[in-house]
């Protein structure tokens, strides 16, 4: 290794067949009082690092990759920044499950035998977290997912090429745009997957030029980003729900799983339509036949809306351990936004 090159420690997962690289080590103290401050800095000062890890010739815009750095709150055991090839969502919980289980396979919080809890912190605050352990083994995750409601509810808009489009909004940690998937001609199979991203792009589109959205307490969040497709539920126990579903988060990018966040916003939704009850939960199923079991929690009041409490649980696999060489001198690497926030082993840092 050349006294220029850097290493990056990567644990690659995934939950629900979308990836998530962990960012282990390599990476030097950011500024920031907050993980949410910290976020901030990597967005609008040292975006290299996502761009590194999703582009080429690292990555792809399909995987997402969570950045681990100390916790601020003290309640909490680590922190963790969330990088998409959309930007920095303030929460994910395909990455929160990832990120839960890569902590404790890295040892960052010991593994406990059974039921063990812990708190995470996100950009969006503190994360509680059920790891379920067996012989060894992270079997599952149940993290909390964001309060969520509905904004809109089942509103027309014209979308060309397409025609008139039924759509609910919710929020759930982004602004998601809720169709019926059987009402724009899908089934939600995997042979589908290209024509499903060509269709919400167009849906996203025409919404983002119609309007905007705002958050109760956070205000304008940015534009809308997200589409779920939703199947038809079906109901498989007393309070136990399964519908197909596939997210849509970026042009050419559908989600692998259904999403953490697509779950609690088709929670948001049924709750609205008094076809859910606290207690109840719902599996929602990708189009690659994984899934996360989202439960309705409880309710509170926030102004107009009534806001959804909820959990999803899923399952995530390790997939490699590595370190990831990064050498300025190749033509594929812009580092611009790198330097001053990778360690460097030959020298100390600010050096």
């Amino acid at each position: 290794m050349s006294k220029e090159e850097l290493t990056i420690r990567l644990m690659d997962t995934h939950a629900g067949g979308d990836v998530s690289r962990i960012v282990l080590g390599g990476i030097d103290p950011l500024p920031g009082a907050t993980v949410r401050d910290q976020m901030h800095y990597l967005r609008d000062d040292a975006d290299g690092l996502r761009r590194l890890l999703l582009d080429e010739p690292y990555g792809i815009p399909e995987m997402s990759v969570d950045l681990i750095v100390p916790a601020t709150n003290p309640e909490a055991e680590v922190g963790y920044i969330i990088m998409e090839v959309m930007g920095y969502p303030i929460y994910s919980g395909s990455n929160t499950i990832c990120t839960a289980t890569a902590v404790l396979e890295a040892g960052l919080v010991p593994k406990q035998e059974g039921r063990q809890r812990f708190i995470l912190e996100s950009p969006a605050g503190q994360v509680h977290i059920e790891a379920k352990v067996v012989d060894g083994v992270v079997e599952a995750i149940t993290c909390e997912g964001l309060p969520s409601y509905i904004d809109t509810y089942r509103a027309s808009i014209h979308v060309p090429t397409i025609g008139d489009v039924t759509y609910s909004v919710a929020y759930s940690g982004g602004f998601y745009a809720l169709v019926d998937a059987a009402q724009l001609g899908f089934t939600l199979i995997r042979e589908e997957e290209r024509a499903l991203s060509d269709c919400a792009h167009k849906i996203v589109e025409a919404l983002q030029a119609e309007r905007g959205f705002s958050h109760y307490a956070l205000g304008d969040v940015g534009p809308l980003p997200f589409l779920h497709f939703m199947g038809p539920v079906e109901q498989v126990a007393d309070d136990f729900y399964r519908s197909r579903s596939t997210t849509y988060v970026h042009p050419g990018v559908i989600c692998r799983s259904t999403t953490g966040t697509g779950t609690s916003a088709r929670l948001a939704l049924m709750n609205h339509e008094g076809s859910i009850k606290p207690g109840d939960k719902l599996e929602t199923v990708s189009l690659r036949e994984t899934g996360f079991i989202g439960e309705f929690t409880g309710t509170r009041q926030e102004g107009p809306h009534q806001v959804v409490e909820n959990t999803i649980t899923g399952k995530a696999y390790v997939l490699a351990h590595s370190d990831i060489v990064i050498n300025p001198e190749d033509p594929l690497v812009e580092d611009g936004g790198l330097h001053h926030i990778l360690s460097d082993g030959h020298r100390g840092p600010g050096d």
